[in-house]
């Protein structure tokens, strides 16, 4: 029987990668590399350069809601107001998966406050799916350098 393909070997192959379960154990970490895979920086820090924008507004009678958008000059409020922050996860995740930058010239998304558990929620599934698809890379790569799936 030949070199047989482990768990232990995937996870120290995810692990060079980033996305093994020691990153997976530290917050900070699994976000830093989710947001450089993608290409994508965070900011608290309004700027006009950034490509999407999620913050809170207080509606004239008083309640918060909070407005997702590419585009601040002109807000939908069908498609860009949300009432409650629990879809914000999904929003920020598609629009990080989705993003256009690189290493050195990342998107910006601004988010009013960083430390929101919408940004969490987007973070984790992102590391997760990415954690996913790297795990059927790494076993490829082993099954192309003859190792062999257990039984």
């Amino acid at each position: 029987m030949g070199k047989l393909i482990t768990d232990e070997l995937i996870n120290e192959r995810l692990e060079a990668k980033g996305f093994g379960d020691e990153q997976s154990c530290d917050d900070e970490v699994a976000k830093e590399n989710v947001l450089k895979h993608y290409g994508v920086e965070l900011t608290d820090n309004w700027t006009e350069k950034a490509e999407y924008y999620m913050y809170e507004e207080t509606t004239s009678d008083g309640y918060g809601v909070y407005v997702a958008t590419d585009d601040t000059s002109s807000i939908s409020v069908c498609e860009d107001v949300y009432y409650y922050d629990n879809n914000l996860s999904d929003v920020l995740e598609q629009q990080i998966k989705w993003s256009n930058g690189d290493e050195d010239y990342p998107e910006i998304i601004y988010v009013d406050d960083l430390y929101q558990d919408f940004i969490d929620g987007a973070i984790e599934q992102l590391f997760m799916y990415l954690s996913s698809k790297f795990e059927e890379e790494v076993i490829n790569e082993l099954l192309e350098e003859g190792y062999e799936q257990q039984d």
